[in-house]
């Protein structure tokens, strides 16, 4: 059985800097949903990433928004990326282990 472990973090980025964060957090592989904000908190652009897609495909597949966001740059200084990752778990090495232990 798996199980998976959810969780989110929120960085700030220098709007120049928007196009290759975005590329880098794509190749990590464990993010599957992106939320673009203002400085502010305003939504800007949710992208959700779906797992199993491969990582230069999916940006070949959002190019036009990160043409759009590039474009947006340049009326912004900073931006907020809320990162929602995802880990799974396998849960029975997890138990495997805990019997061993014992």
């Amino acid at each position: 059985m798996t199980s998976r472990k959810t969780w989110t973090e929120e960085i700030e980025v220098n709007a120049r800097d928007i196009i290759e964060k975005i590329k880098e957090l794509i190749q990590e592989g464990n993010v599957r949903r992106l939320i673009i904000k203002k400085e502010n908190g305003d939504l800007l652009l949710e992208v959700p990433l779906t797992a199993g897609v491969v990582a230069g495909g999916l940006v070949t597949l959002v190019a036009p928004v990160l043409a759009a966001l590039g474009a947006m740059a340049a009326l912004l200084t900073k931006v907020k990326f809320e990162i929602v990752r995802v880990k799974e778990e396998n849960t029975d090495d997890k138990k495997d282990d805990e019997d061993k232990e014992q």
